[in-house]
């Protein structure tokens, strides 16, 4: 891959976004992000994903010079959709993807970030979207995602001055889980995608999709669905390796079956 350069490290794929100045997100960029999940999806060896930027930047947006070549709302409306359609896969991915931000992440790269499970912020990362400041309205999720984990009374202030908030309130508004200091926001992560990634695979994907249930179903639609998945968790291998384990009064070991 061109500008994603993928580390694999206990059972944690570390994708680092490499197109400086910027890591503006290109279409290629984003088709990079569609090819890693092909990738990291079938093979065992991965059961998290992390994504991060290299230099100043997680993503500071959309590439704009790429916008000049447009030539109708026909052609930007697809452009926005096919952005949309590796998002929302990132969103309902089987496997947990975790964005570690630092610096900056505005328009498209907030727009990535939140489509990842975990996001893990430094302090005083800067978090927006300023596409009104080129006239322009987020495309790629953003309008819908971020009211969704700030509310829409905050979303519509940030989305509509364009101005980004820091790590530390993204936190305590619920856009972010957690905020460090620059020099720890990678170890930090490590620990929690490696905590995660010795939970089993099984159980692990299952949760997801429940969790990604939560959003489009009733309530009563989501527990009926939730039970039906605790009955085929029930019955892999690594369920009863998980109470044999308990009952012994040792770590489990998971094989993902």
């Amino acid at each position: 891959m061109d500008y994603l350069n993928i580390a694999i490290e206990d059972g944690v794929a570390v994708a680092t976004i490499n197109r400086p100045p910027a890591n503006a997100l290109s279409r290629a960029l984003i088709q990079e992000v569609d090819s890693l999940l092909d990738q990291v999806e079938g093979d065992e060896a991965v059961r998290v994903v992390v994504l991060h930027g290299e230099g100043k930047f997680f993503s500071a947006g959309a590439d704009i010079k790429e916008f000049t070549s447009v030539q109708s709302g026909e052609e930007f409306s697809q452009l926005a959709a096919s952005g949309q359609a590796v998002f929302e896969r990132l969103e309902c991915f089987s496997k947990p993807v975790i964005a570690a931000i630092h610096g900056a992440a505005l328009g498209g790269g907030l727009e990535l970030a939140m489509s990842c499970h975990i996001r893990i912020v430094t302090e005083k990362a800067k978090l927006g979207l300023p596409e009104l400041q080129l006239g322009l309205i987020p495309g790629f999720g953003g309008t819908q995602r971020l009211p969704r984990y700030v509310g829409m009374p905050k979303a519509a202030e940030m989305l509509l001055t364009s101005e980004p908030i820091n790590g530390t309130d993204a936190v305590r508004l619920g856009l972010a889980n957690h905020a460090y200091a620059d020099d720890e926001l990678l170890p930090k992560t490590m620990e929690l995608a490696k905590k995660i990634a010795k939970k089993s695979p099984v159980a692990v994907k299952n949760a997801l999709n429940m969790l990604q249930y939560s959003k489009h179903s009733s309530y009563h639609e989501g527990v009926k669905a939730e039970s039906d998945s605790f009955g085929n968790v029930f019955i892999s291998e690594d369920a009863k390796e998980g109470i044999q384990a308990f009952l012994e009064k040792r770590e489990p070991v998971f094989k993902g079956k």
